[in-house]
């Protein structure tokens, strides 16, 4: 449906220059979101793929090996998005303490990134309400360390700032003054509270996803906290036990069409073309996650049934192989203090893993030797490539 404009323009100041910042009306849309007959069936089909996807922990013998390794892949696509270089493998690199020397903007990026997700989800499980004042840890959290440190990590902005463009006269958009930003993210906090709202989750989601993006209410970082802000709504909506649904690939993969589908709503109110492209993203990244999970479940038993032999030795096989499942990258060490077990006992058990084609050691160094589950990463990275 088109409509009018979804805000209005106000005369702000950024870097001495006068610009023409949008304001967003409050949500929900007016009128209402069109749910015709293909789009409720559309939001059906997502609804009913979540569903699937929540159930994933049915297929897995421990559901925190796919989610230890699936919320650091989200981590990387999401901040790959803001043009950062890092792989899961540098992540997880990076996460070993030994490991020195590894990259280190790109990836202490992707590591606040999972910081920031991992306080959201651990403050909605305490009960604490999902608030602006929770979007402000998280923004916190991600913009800790490295770039943006400077960019007053955890306060809205007391600035104007700009979307595209070499200075703000030519930016593609501008976003409101920061003199109407209190009252936006109120009333966004007062529209994420609304119980009585006929909206189903995933619409909510939806709406507010575009309202975040469009008040960019941080100096940096708004790119990435707005898609978090999704997989928080489907957690604390009841729609996800565990915070499994993460967009970022989809909108990696059609970005051109994600911005300008933003741009259509602030310009024409074209909620319902946006809501479309964010279900059908929805329904895909839940499929993919299912099959994702169950791939991996078939990796595990067939390897599994390759290093089980009767046999004292076995036993430590499996354990080392259970250690690279729960982590893909290690070391020795690492694997000496997780299981625990010692030195000589790790390095013959990997040694076998490795001669089994099923471990790998990735520095071709004789010290400070790094293991990799190849087969495990392999299918986690698909997609996920600078």
């Amino acid at each position: 449906m088109t409509r009018t404009p979804t805000g209005s323009y106000r005369v702000s100041t950024a870097s001495g220059e006068a610009v023409r910042a949008f304001v967003p009306l409050p949500l929900p849309p007016h009128p209402p979101l069109e749910m015709d007959g293909p789009r409720q069936r559309l939001l059906e089909r997502a609804t009913l793929a979540i569903g699937r996807l929540d159930s994933v922990s049915t297929l897995l013998p421990d559901p925190h090996l796919f989610l230890y390794s699936y919320v650091r892949r989200e981590a990387v696509l999401s901040s790959q998005i803001e043009g950062t270089q890092s792989s899961l493998s540098d992540l997880l690199l990076f996460e070993i303490e030994e490991m020195p020397g590894v990259p280190q903007d790109d990836v202490v990026e992707v590591s606040n990134y999972l910081r920031a997700l991992e306080h959201g989800i651990s403050r909605l499980r305490e009960g604490f309400p999902l608030s602006n004042r929770l979007l402000r840890e998280m923004h916190g959290a991600l913009m800790q360390r490295g770039r943006g440190s400077d960019k007053q990590p955890g306060e809205f902005r007391r600035s104007q700032n700009w979307i595209g463009g070499t200075r703000p006269g030519n930016a593609h958009f501008v976003p409101p003054p920061p003199e109407e930003l209190e009252a936006c993210m109120g009333a966004l906090e007062a529209f994420l509270h609304e119980e009585s709202s006929p909206l189903p989750i995933l619409l909510k989601a939806a709406l507010a996803h575009v309202q975040f993006e469009t008040l960019h209410p941080f100096l940096d970082g708004n790119g990435r906290l707005g898609r978090l802000l999704i997989a928080l709504l489907l957690h604390h909506g009841g729609l996800l036990s565990q915070p499994l649904l993460y967009l970022s690939l989809h909108l990696k993969e059609h970005r051109s069409t994600y911005y300008e589908l933003l741009d259509r709503v602030r310009a024409t109110g074209d909620w319902e073309a946006w809501v479309d492209f964010f279900l059908e993203g929805v329904e895909q990244t839940a499929q993919g996650a299912v099959t994702t999970a169950r791939r991996l479940v078939d990796l595990f038993e067939k390897d599994t049934r390759r290093i089980q032999k009767p046999g004292r030795s076995a036993a430590n096989h499996l354990r080392v192989l259970g250690a690279l499942q729960r982590r893909p990258i290690l070391t020795l060490p690492n694997l000496c203090r997780e299981l625990p077990m010692t030195f000589p006992t790790a390095n013959k058990a990997m040694k076998h893993l490795v001669a089994e084609g099923i471990a790998r050691e990735m520095t071709g160094q004789r010290r400070n030797r790094v293991f990799v589950y190849d087969a495990y990463l392999a299918i986690l990275n698909e997609g996920g490539q600078p």
